[in-house]
């Protein structure tokens, strides 16, 4: 976990192919008893990715050097206020029309594929608290990743209360008391609570007792910011996932110069590096030992739409009109990784709600979480370090770096 991400830097591979390819040669073998089937092991399942997911929403929260604004954030907002409900909204289409899945259930499918993963994104992410590795790709596929895994769980629950319900019984009051509290309280709460606590953790790391304690400290409070914000906010049932990114980035806003923001952020780091290697080993075991089983070739055509045409299409849509480079607008719509988080929607969802069967999506989720992990674990770093090596300007603007390659040598 040390050495591989340093190994794999400049090579076509990512640290996620080697941990499933790990799990798969592993649980092959008939060496260990244990299954990791996450359709046996649900609660644990749901648990274990809920960890590795609010660990790494604080990294994410804190290696943003840019400050919230309208203007500099714009491609987030519009991916996030357009790009996912089309994609939520198309995915659930494929779901009924594509796959036969009842309304419930395709609204689960769309809800846990429309977020992209903060975990498995960490080769397209920017880079350390204030290492200036921010282009806009970087920068706003990261705040994407950060935000969106808090907004797809009005649609988780959407999902949930239809399948308890049906989705005529759930139409009349249901829908009032889905917006009232899923859509409207839970993401006020989440974001109240973590901008409460990022402002008190600031505070007491940086302004305390003259100099704060930053000074006494060491990364391990990153940690604990971590599980005061999600515990406190699901105290209130809010959002934890929202509450933990927005405590970062109210942490981060407090003293942006502190070196002790790479300190925490590079702790959150390990620990979500090592978690994530756990989750994947047995995602490679579950793979090894029949998750795959009920996929059809209808489940692979429209998984790969899913993952290749709903995201690029509707991500690209919602960027037209912002000063984003063209080939900027087309990396972002493409680089819409999916991971850890859709397996704990899915149980989450499934531990919670009555679905029935769930074999076949489980199937499609493993089919399209393993495709994703492949396919953009080759392309995302040759692709990054082309669009580094072409340069570009920001929405802040800031100037391009010296000497741009000719016009005829960029993308758009």
């Amino acid at each position: 976990m040390s050495w591989a991400p340093k190994g794999l830097s400049r090579l076509p591979l990512s640290l996620a192919m080697i941990c499933v390819g790990l799990g798969a040669g592993i649980f092959s073998f008939d060496f260990l008893s244990f299954n990791p089937d996450p359709r046996t092991w649900d609660t644990l399942t749901e648990r274990l990715t809920e960890l590795v997911v609010i660990i790494s929403l604080m990294g994410a929260g804190l290696k943003l050097d840019r400050p919230v604004s309208w203007k500099g954030w714009q491609p987030t907002w519009r991916l996030l206020a357009i790009a996912m409900p089309l994609t939520v909204a198309a995915t659930a289409w494929l779901g009924v029309a594509g796959l036969g899945f009842s309304l419930a259930m395709a609204l689960l499918l769309g809800a846990a594929m429309a977020p992209t993963d903060p975990v498995l994104a960490s080769d397209v992410q920017t880079g350390p608290p204030g290492s200036g590795e921010d282009n806009e790709v970087r920068f706003n596929l990261t705040a994407e990743a950060g935000l969106n895994d808090a907004l797809a769980f009005p649609f988780v629950n959407l999902a949930i209360l239809v399948s308890m319900a049906g989705a005529a019984a759930w139409a009349g009051e249901g829908l009032g008391e889905w917006l009232a509290v899923d859509v409207g309280w839970k993401l006020l709460a989440g974001g109240g609570m973590g901008w409460a606590v990022g402002k008190a953790m600031g505070w007491l790391f940086f302004h305390a007792h003259r100099r704060g304690l930053s000074r006494h400290a060491d990364g391990l409070v990153a940690i604990g910011a971590t599980f005061i914000a999600y515990a406190a906010t699901e105290v209130v049932h809010g959002y934890g996932f929202l509450a933990v990114f927005v405590c970062a980035l109210t942490i981060r806003a407090s003293e942006r110069e502190d070196d002790f923001h790479e300190e925490m952020h590079d702790f959150a780091e390990q620990i979500e590096r090592l978690l994530m290697m756990l989750v994947l080993v047995l995602f490679g075991g579950a793979l090894a030992n029949g998750l795959l089983d009920a996929l059809t070739w209808t489940d692979v055509g429209i998984g790969l739409a899913i993952l290749f045409i709903v995201r690029p299409v509707f991500g690209y849509l919602a960027l037209i009109g912002t000063p984003l480079l063209r080939r900027d607008k087309v990396l972002l719509a493409y680089l819409g990784i999916r991971g850890l988080g859709s397996v704990y929607y899915v149980a989450y969802a499934l531990n919670h709600g009555q679905f029935g069967d769930s074999e076949r999506l489980w199937a499609i989720t493993g089919f399209i979480i393993l495709t994703s992990i492949v396919v953009h674990g080759v392309t995302a770093t040759p692709l990054m370090a082309l669009i580094e090596r072409l340069g570009g300007r920001s929405l802040q603007g800031e100037a391009a770096p010296a000497n741009p390659p000719p016009k005829d040598e960029q993308l758009g």
